[in-house]
């Protein structure tokens, strides 16, 4: 079950941070930046001294649209 709801969160961030940034990626490739987005933002928050385990639904969605942002700046970057 947490493999599907990694799944599911990490579109959903993918889709907002796509938005935000104004990038036009396919779905595959949001879901595959939210999800990639969640462990950068994760392993960011951890290293600020927050638990993101221990957060809610809102806080875990919020730290993957951060990371999957994070993502997108710094590949039009290259």
């Amino acid at each position: 079950m947490g493999f599907l709801y990694s799944i599911l969160l990490g579109g959903i961030a993918g889709y907002i941070a796509s938005r935000l940034m104004d990038s036009h990626n396919s779905a595959i490739v949001n879901i595959l930046l939210g999800i990639v987005g969640g462990l950068v933002g994760g392993f960011i928050a951890k290293r600020l001294g927050n638990d993101p385990e221990n957060d809610g639904l809102f806080m875990n969605l919020l730290i993957s649209v951060v990371g999957a942002v994070l993502l997108i700046f710094v590949g039009r970057l290259f």
